[in-house]
């Protein structure tokens, strides 16, 4: 932990909330939205207005993960009494938890969509963020993200929307996984994936979405971002001693130009690293790649390459 992070005062230590995220791997937008609505984590304040945590909130905040992991909503268990908590935590001892904490309610895409439309980037941070806490990260991915991007884009081709809420929408859904994403890339410790587009192939948040899967999983990852040249992403790979190359392709890039580069890449990388290849945009399978069809199928792959 970072010297700074920690701050003396009064009877004991106080943890920055970046510190406090370290040590529960709870995300820092998590903690704020737990704050803001249900009272905990409760912060002291410095003259700076910087939030300064007691180090008795780690505890109880692993507790609170604990039972967010085998299945209960971070409604019952945030501010519930330590005596609850304790009474849920015995109930479930010994089980395993769930692989994915699936959502109990409708999918809440058109509140999404109003705050896509009138450009609020406030709420709908706040939206998703809300969403994040009580959802898995393949959840969060499966029935949030990718079924609001899905939306966006069919308002758009029927002129609902325009270009421009798009955007804004790419924009604001890359930051909020960049940030998810810290926390568990900081624990991770398999094998280094390098995530990539192919020239030609401009999207990039397919490679954030994987990203954030691929460390939930435990691997270490590298995104290259969009457009990379294959030689570029060969020489990196051997030089970083990578596991596996992941490449995302959307419709707009499908065709004989992505197969020939696809095919290039393979020849040249040695044959002890993975190529991966996803979205909507993959070719058909051929010797030596493999395809990733969804992030359900992501994630198995990456657990079994973190081992």
């Amino acid at each position: 932990m970072k010297q700074a992070a920690v701050v003396r005062q009064g009877t004991g230590a106080r943890l920055s909330i970046g510190a406090l995220a370290r040590a529960t791997g709870i995300p820092v937008e998590t903690l704020r939205t737990w704050e803001s609505r249900y009272g905990f984590p409760v912060p002291e304040r410095k003259p700076s207005g910087h939030r300064l945590y007691s180090l008795a909130s780690v505890a109880r905040l692993r507790r609170i993960a604990e039972a967010l992991a085998h299945g209960h909503r971070a409604g019952e268990v945030v501010a519930a009494p330590d005596e609850a908590l304790a009474e849920l935590l015995k109930s479930t001892a010994g089980a395993q938890p769930p692989r994915h904490t699936l959502p109990t309610g409708p999918i809440e895409i058109p509140e999404l969509l109003a705050a896509v439309e009138s450009f609020d980037a406030a709420r709908l941070m706040r939206l998703l963020l809300a969403d994040w806490a009580r959802l898995s990260p393949i959840d969060f991915i499966d029935t949030r993200i990718g079924p609001l991007l899905r939306e966006v884009g069919l308002a758009w081709e029927a002129g609902r929307l325009e270009v421009r809420h798009e955007h804004f929408l790419s924009e604001r859904v890359a930051d909020a996984l960049r940030s998810l994403r810290l926390p568990f890339e900081e624990r991770a410790h398999g094998p280094l994936v390098i995530l990539a587009t192919l020239p030609g192939e401009p999207h990039g948040l397919g490679l954030q979405m994987a990203a954030l899967i691929a460390c939930w999983a435990g691997c270490r990852v590298l995104l290259l971002g969009t457009e990379m040249p294959p030689h570029e992403i060969v020489a990196l790979a051997k030089d970083m001693q990578a596991g596996a190359v992941a490449l995302s392709l959307s419709l707009a890039s499908r065709g004989p130009r992505a197969n020939s580069q696809i095919r290039s890449l393979r020849e040249k990388l040695p044959r002890r690293i993975a190529l991966v290849v996803g979205g909507a945009g993959a070719p058909e399978s051929r010797p030596g790649t493999l395809n990733i069809h969804d992030v359900r199928d992501l994630e198995t792959w990456a657990r079994g390459l973190a081992g």
